[in-house]
């Protein structure tokens, strides 16, 4: 399997807590599948009132975050293609709230949200073993940070990471 390390300068303070959260090992694409498999286990398991629970008022629930997920799995990719092609476009952040919110999760069966987050990680490693060590470490400036591609595709994985910790501390 390929090896993509994870960057080692020029992170952003904003991507250091998720960065942390990526094993050093250089496995990512194996690990973004493993983390995958893992969650939909998870999922599966859950009852509609868990998949429903706020562990407080104004958080989300286990479907918000999973198409949270889903929406940013979208977002990363694109901006780590933007930068891995040469496009030096400051790219603008987005509200993930505003996201959530507009989304409905709640309404959708979970099975629809998770078919879609599968669908875009299945993707993602199809595109992330695509590219070369020099397509990875072209950079670019996304929310006003700059960033390279091979940042942002091992943030996938460690923004990952990082809900599905919630999840399991939390919601579980």
């Amino acid at each position: 399997m390929r090896l993509i390390s994870k960057p080692t300068s020029g992170i952003p303070d904003f991507y250091q807590h998720y960065m942390d959260k990526v094993p050093d090992d250089g496995l990512l694409l194996q690990h973004l599948d493993e983390i995958m498999q893992e969650t939909n286990s998870i999922i599966s398991s859950l009852s509609e009132d868990k998949l429903l629970f706020r562990y407080a008022a104004g958080k989300w629930t286990i479907k918000d975050l999973m198409l949270h997920l889903a929406d940013c799995e979208r977002v990363i990719i694109y901006r780590a293609m933007r930068f891995s092609r040469g496009d030096k476009t400051d790219l603008p952040g987005f509200d993930e709230g505003l996201f959530v919110d507009a989304a409905h999760a709640n309404d959708k069966p979970i099975t629809a949200i998770m078919e879609q987050l599968n669908a875009y990680r299945t993707a993602s490693i199809l595109f992330i073993k695509s590219l070369s060590d020099a397509e990875l470490d072209n950079g670019g400036t996304a929310n006003g940070y700059p960033i390279t591609a091979r940042l942002l595709v091992n943030h996938l994985y460690g923004h990952h990471q990082h809900h599905l910790d919630i999840i399991k501390e939390r919601y579980l």
